[in-house]
């Protein structure tokens, strides 16, 4: 076993010519525990790790204020054993249930970074890339299905992204970025704001130290779970020939956040409503449209966990921030799975 602790404390102080004169101190942590074994019958080896998300908390989230860590290390190994075992998957088009542990990092990918507004107005192109999406097409542009709303918040309790005020002196507050899968918002700093027309910021500017300048850096951004929803074993029990996903890991998206593909920690099949043993070499992919657009169901409150970056970088000189990610479990439809192995078996 391997295990890693981040602990991060961070003071600010902000003041402009216009009289705001703020001080704010940010604290987060991350632990990390990585499981690794082989299996003598077939001499493969896997490895596993904590899901624990990074925290806006102090050290109280190492003794379980905020996450399990018990259950979670008590389970490990049988998750482990299971991995050791995992047949290889049948590439093809599957129903996916996605657990937030895994959800996040979509969220954070193809809506976080795709709706800043500096990348819609075509920078970053040289750097960490631009957006599909245009300024023209708020109000009016499909995100996906009318099941997805996501929020942007700086507001949120335990959030990374969670301030007062922002690196411009402008309060924090919460915005839609889509309703009903249709876009509503953008992340603004007070430039892009004021090339956008708008009246003011809503507080995304952040620079990492006090020599580098300002950028519009990314919010809280979560999905919305459903109200009174299902729990996380009653979206597995609705699919019949699907894949359960948990736990973040490799990801790649293109320049314009349009096409992205997505792996996991954990790979469980699903036949008939159950758990059917672990797969190896899942991968998902897909356009962010199509992919948003095929989100038929959402778990309810109860499936909703806050997850998220604590190193995300961007711009040049690179500067790296942090942001946390909301969602429920959800279903998604006919999604292309692809085999990063050895060819699938039945």
């Amino acid at each position: 076993m391997l295990a890693f602790l981040t602990l991060v404390q961070e003071n600010k102080f902000y003041a402009d010519l216009a009289g705001t004169v703020t001080a704010q101190q940010r604290v987060r942590v991350h632990p990390l525990l990585f499981a690794q074994g082989s299996d003598p019958r077939g001499g493969g080896a896997a490895t596993l790790r904590t899901l624990g998300p990074p925290t806006a908390r102090g050290w109280e989230y190492l003794s379980g204020d905020g996450w399990d860590w018990e259950r979670e290390l008590a389970e490990l190994p049988a998750h482990l054993a299971a991995k050791l075992r995992a047949r290889p998957v049948r590439p093809g088009r599957y129903d996916l249930v996605i657990d937030p542990s895994n959800l996040w990092l979509t969220v954070h990918e193809s809506v976080g970074h795709t709706t800043e507004m500096d990348r819609a107005l075509g920078h970053e192109a040289s750097s960490t890339g631009t957006t599909f999406l245009s300024p023209d097409g708020l109000g009016s542009h499909r995100y996906g299905s009318p099941l997805m709303n996501v929020t942007a918040d700086r507001t949120a309790e335990h959030g990374l992204a969670t301030v007062g005020f922002d690196d411009e002196g402008v309060a924090a507050q919460s915005w839609s970025l889509v309703r009903d899968g249709v876009l509503t918002g953008f992340q603004h700093d007070r430039r892009t704001a004021g090339l956008a027309g708008l009246e003011r910021s809503n507080g995304c500017s952040f620079a990492e130290s006090a020599t580098h300048v300002p950028l519009p850096r990314m919010p809280n951004v979560g999905l919305r779970p459903a109200p009174g929803g299902p729990s996380t074993a009653d979206l597995i029990a609705g699919i019949e020939d699907g894949i359960y996903l948990a736990g973040s890991d490799s990801w790649s998206i293109d320049m314009r956040r349009q096409n992205f593909q997505m792996t996991a920690q954990r790979c469980h099949r699903i036949r008939n409503g159950r758990l059917d043993g672990q797969l190896s070499g899942v991968a998902y992919q897909a356009s962010t449209t199509e992919f948003w657009s095929a989100l038929t169901a959402l778990g309810g409150e109860e499936t909703y966990r806050l997850f998220g970056a604590d190193l995300c970088g961007k711009g040049q000189p690179m500067q790296v921030a942090a942001a946390s990610h909301g969602c429920p479990a959800a279903v998604f439809t006919g999604i292309e799975v692809i085999d990063t192995g050895a060819e699938g078996l039945p």
